[in-house]
Protein backbone atom coordinates (compact mmCIF):
# COMPACT_ATOMS: atom_id res chain seq x y z
CA UNK A 1 0.00 0.00 0.00
CA UNK A 2 1.74 3.48 -0.96
CA UNK A 3 1.60 6.54 1.55
CA UNK A 4 -0.94 7.93 -0.30
CA UNK A 5 -3.40 4.93 0.75
CA UNK A 6 -1.98 4.52 4.12
CA UNK A 7 -4.72 5.78 6.63
CA UNK A 8 -4.36 8.69 9.11
CA UNK A 9 -2.57 7.98 12.25
CA UNK A 10 -4.06 8.74 15.41
CA UNK A 11 -2.49 11.82 16.55
CA UNK A 12 -2.51 13.85 13.24
CA UNK A 13 -6.55 12.31 13.08
CA UNK A 14 -6.79 14.13 16.56
CA UNK A 15 -4.99 17.26 14.99
CA UNK A 16 -6.97 17.44 12.00
CA UNK A 17 -10.72 16.91 13.91
CA UNK A 18 -10.56 17.61 17.44
CA UNK A 19 -11.50 21.01 17.98
CA UNK A 20 -14.65 19.96 15.17
CA UNK A 21 -15.46 16.90 18.07
CA UNK A 22 -15.25 19.26 21.32
CA UNK A 23 -17.94 21.88 19.52
CA UNK A 24 -19.97 18.63 18.68
CA UNK A 25 -19.18 17.09 22.38
CA UNK A 26 -20.31 20.63 23.76
CA UNK A 27 -23.43 20.98 21.63
CA UNK A 28 -24.40 17.62 22.52
CA UNK A 29 -24.15 17.86 26.09
CA UNK A 30 -23.89 22.05 26.50
CA UNK A 31 -21.45 21.80 29.10
CA UNK A 32 -17.91 22.53 28.76
CA UNK A 33 -16.20 20.31 31.57
CA UNK A 34 -18.18 17.29 30.36
CA UNK A 35 -17.94 17.74 26.91
CA UNK A 36 -14.19 17.78 27.10
CA UNK A 37 -14.49 14.96 29.50
CA UNK A 38 -16.47 13.18 27.18
CA UNK A 39 -14.17 13.81 24.36
CA UNK A 40 -11.29 12.52 26.52
CA UNK A 41 -13.00 9.40 27.05
CA UNK A 42 -14.38 8.81 23.30
CA UNK A 43 -10.25 9.32 22.50
CA UNK A 44 -9.16 6.94 24.78
CA UNK A 45 -11.21 4.40 24.15
CA UNK A 46 -10.58 4.97 20.34
CA UNK A 47 -6.85 5.21 20.50
CA UNK A 48 -6.56 1.66 21.79
CA UNK A 49 -8.79 0.58 18.82
CA UNK A 50 -7.45 2.95 16.27
CA UNK A 51 -6.05 0.39 13.73
CA UNK A 52 -9.51 -1.28 14.04
CA UNK A 53 -11.39 1.81 13.67
CA UNK A 54 -9.72 2.80 10.49
CA UNK A 55 -10.18 -0.40 8.56
CA UNK A 56 -13.77 -0.45 9.65
CA UNK A 57 -13.70 3.12 8.30
CA UNK A 58 -15.21 6.31 8.97
CA UNK A 59 -13.39 6.93 12.44
CA UNK A 60 -15.41 10.61 12.60
CA UNK A 61 -19.05 8.54 13.08
CA UNK A 62 -17.35 5.84 15.16
CA UNK A 63 -15.44 9.13 17.87
CA UNK A 64 -18.67 11.06 17.48
CA UNK A 65 -20.49 7.75 18.61
CA UNK A 66 -18.75 7.53 21.43
CA UNK A 67 -18.85 11.20 22.75
CA UNK A 68 -22.76 10.59 22.53
CA UNK A 69 -22.30 7.32 24.10
CA UNK A 70 -19.97 8.86 26.72
CA UNK A 71 -23.34 11.41 27.49
CA UNK A 72 -25.73 8.70 27.94
CA UNK A 73 -23.75 6.83 30.28
CA UNK A 74 -23.32 10.33 32.57
CA UNK A 75 -25.04 8.58 35.40
CA UNK A 76 -22.66 6.31 35.89
CA UNK A 77 -19.99 9.23 36.81
CA UNK A 78 -20.03 11.68 39.37
CA UNK A 79 -21.19 14.74 38.58
CA UNK A 80 -20.36 17.71 39.96
CA UNK A 81 -23.52 20.07 39.85
CA UNK A 82 -21.29 23.36 40.53
CA UNK A 83 -21.72 25.59 36.74
CA UNK A 84 -19.05 27.56 36.43
CA UNK A 85 -19.56 31.14 35.49
CA UNK A 86 -17.37 32.72 32.72
CA UNK A 87 -15.31 35.74 34.13
CA UNK A 88 -16.76 38.88 33.34
CA UNK A 89 -13.41 40.51 33.33
CA UNK A 90 -12.42 38.41 30.06
CA UNK A 91 -14.93 41.36 28.19
CA UNK A 92 -14.46 44.37 30.26
CA UNK A 93 -13.17 46.31 27.14
CA UNK A 94 -15.93 47.05 25.15
CA UNK A 95 -13.98 48.92 22.90
CA UNK A 96 -12.21 46.07 21.34
CA UNK A 97 -15.83 44.16 21.62
CA UNK A 98 -19.17 45.41 20.00
CA UNK A 99 -22.20 45.04 21.78
CA UNK A 100 -23.38 41.94 20.59
CA UNK A 101 -25.87 41.38 24.16
CA UNK A 102 -28.69 40.86 22.37
CA UNK A 103 -27.78 38.13 19.85
CA UNK A 104 -25.92 36.76 22.89
CA UNK A 105 -29.52 36.58 25.50
CA UNK A 106 -31.48 35.00 22.09
CA UNK A 107 -28.47 32.21 21.72
CA UNK A 108 -28.48 31.57 25.32
CA UNK A 109 -32.14 31.06 25.60
CA UNK A 110 -32.10 29.08 22.32
CA UNK A 111 -29.55 26.48 24.13
CA UNK A 112 -31.21 26.46 27.24
CA UNK A 113 -34.34 24.92 24.96
CA UNK A 114 -31.98 22.45 23.13
CA UNK A 115 -30.81 21.37 26.69
CA UNK A 116 -34.44 20.55 27.77
CA UNK A 117 -34.97 18.36 24.52
CA UNK A 118 -33.66 14.14 25.50
CA UNK A 119 -30.34 13.65 24.19
CA UNK A 120 -30.73 11.69 21.32
CA UNK A 121 -32.41 14.34 19.75
CA UNK A 122 -30.46 17.10 20.93
CA UNK A 123 -27.40 14.82 19.13
CA UNK A 124 -29.73 14.51 15.85
CA UNK A 125 -30.64 18.15 15.89
CA UNK A 126 -26.71 19.45 16.39
CA UNK A 127 -25.66 17.01 14.02
CA UNK A 128 -27.84 17.97 11.19
CA UNK A 129 -28.04 21.97 11.38
CA UNK A 130 -24.88 22.73 12.79
CA UNK A 131 -22.38 20.03 11.45
CA UNK A 132 -24.39 19.97 8.54
CA UNK A 133 -24.38 15.84 8.55
CA UNK A 134 -27.11 13.69 6.01
CA UNK A 135 -29.40 11.33 7.72
CA UNK A 136 -27.21 8.73 6.79
CA UNK A 137 -24.12 9.90 8.57
CA UNK A 138 -26.36 11.06 11.32
CA UNK A 139 -27.68 7.28 11.56
CA UNK A 140 -23.86 6.04 12.13
CA UNK A 141 -23.25 8.19 14.52
CA UNK A 142 -26.26 7.48 16.36
CA UNK A 143 -26.11 3.60 15.62
CA UNK A 144 -29.79 3.64 14.46
CA UNK A 145 -31.55 3.84 11.89
CA UNK A 146 -32.40 6.98 8.91
CA UNK A 147 -36.11 6.27 9.85
CA UNK A 148 -35.03 7.01 13.83
CA UNK A 149 -32.85 9.76 12.70
CA UNK A 150 -36.13 11.71 10.70
CA UNK A 151 -37.95 11.20 13.81
CA UNK A 152 -35.77 12.20 16.36
CA UNK A 153 -35.27 15.85 14.18
CA UNK A 154 -39.33 15.94 13.91
CA UNK A 155 -39.82 15.50 17.06
CA UNK A 156 -36.94 17.52 18.75
CA UNK A 157 -37.50 20.77 16.10
CA UNK A 158 -41.66 20.29 17.45
CA UNK A 159 -40.47 19.97 21.01
CA UNK A 160 -38.81 23.42 20.36
CA UNK A 161 -41.34 25.19 18.20
CA UNK A 162 -43.63 24.37 20.87
CA UNK A 163 -41.19 26.16 23.62
CA UNK A 164 -40.35 28.71 21.69
CA UNK A 165 -44.39 29.62 21.09
CA UNK A 166 -45.03 29.15 25.06
CA UNK A 167 -42.44 31.38 25.63
CA UNK A 168 -43.34 34.37 23.47
CA UNK A 169 -46.98 33.75 24.57
CA UNK A 170 -45.60 34.21 28.41
CA UNK A 171 -43.88 37.27 27.95
CA UNK A 172 -46.10 39.14 25.07
CA UNK A 173 -48.21 41.59 27.27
Amino acid sequence: MSSSEDPPDFQSWVEAHGDALTRFAYLVIGDHDRAADAVQDALVAACQRWQRIVVRGSPDAYVRRCVVNADRSRWRRFLRRERLEPDPTLFADSTTHPDTAGAVVLEDAMWSLCQQLPSRQRAAIVLRYYDDYSDADIAAVLACSVNTVRSQIHRGLATLRTKIDTTEEATTP
